[in-house]
């Protein structure tokens, strides 16, 4: 397949070699117009905001990938396959499962364990166990530890399901599962089949610990910027 593509708009080269994904688009628009200087808009198919600026000389990119495991994995995909990009790094948000996290703070995935079915793609023999690239796992726990935020280095679980009917979560926090989400391990199978690199970076938003912590869609959308600024060191 050639670009543009169904799903993005951008012509070839408009995209930097790092692309920060949030799945929201309008945190994707408050990351290009808050941290990118010259940033310019180069996809906005269904509403998908993808910008392209520098941060602090670095040419870097941001898009959104939607929610779930099928959205960003065509946004991912045709972000590796067909643009060239080199890293994808995922910002988003969480909820967690451990009492040793509390809203705003940071779960940098490690490993993706997930409930849904992405990997049979690839007819392996087994389980194929998604993970990030240790490179930006390392820089990212650097870049916690010099900013001060708590986090947290571990496995996350990509979810298929929002409103879970089984309350399965603490049955994974037995596991050492850190918290959920619904996008990486699609992001970590796309960016091994490729053999590029890939990080989800969160910032928990809701706890199932101390619910009264949990936040609003705008502060969501708004107020989780010391991932952001972890994410932009990382570019």
């Amino acid at each position: 397949m050639s670009v543009p593509t169904p799903h993005i708009s951008a012509k070839l080269g408009d995209f930097a070699d790092t692309v920060l994904m949030p799945g929201d688009p309008l945190r994707a628009k408050f990351i290009a117009e808050t941290y990118l200087e010259n940033a310019v808009l180069v996809n906005n198919v269904r509403g998908v905001h993808g910008y392209t600026g520098y941060y602090k000389g670095k040419r870097v990119s941001v898009m959104a990938s939607g929610m779930g495991q099928p959205s960003i994995g065509i946004y991912s995909y045709e972000l590796f396959n067909f643009y060239d990009v080199k890293a994808i790094i995922r910002v988003g948000s969480c909820g967690s499962f451990s009492p040793e996290l509390h809203a705003r703070d940071i779960i940098v995935a490690m490993g993706a364990c997930t409930n849904g079915n992405y990997a049979s793609q690839y007819n392996l023999p087994g389980t194929f166990c998604p993970i990030a690239d240790f490179e930006l796992v390392k820089r990212a726990a650097e870049a916690c530890e010099k900013m001060g935020v708590n986090y947290r280095v571990g496995n996350i679980l990509s979810s298929d399901m929002f409103y879970d009917d089984a309350n399965s979560g603490m049955q994974w926090a037995k596991m050492g599962v850190l918290g959920v989400e619904m996008e990486s391990a699609a992001l970590y199978c796309n960016a091994a089949r490729a053999g590029k690199k890939a990080l989800c970076i969160c910032t928990v938003s809701d706890s199932f610990i101390y619910p009264e912590e949990n936040t609003t869609a705008e502060e969501r959308q708004n107020s989780f910027t010391k991932m952001m600024e972890i994410a932009l060191s990382l570019a």
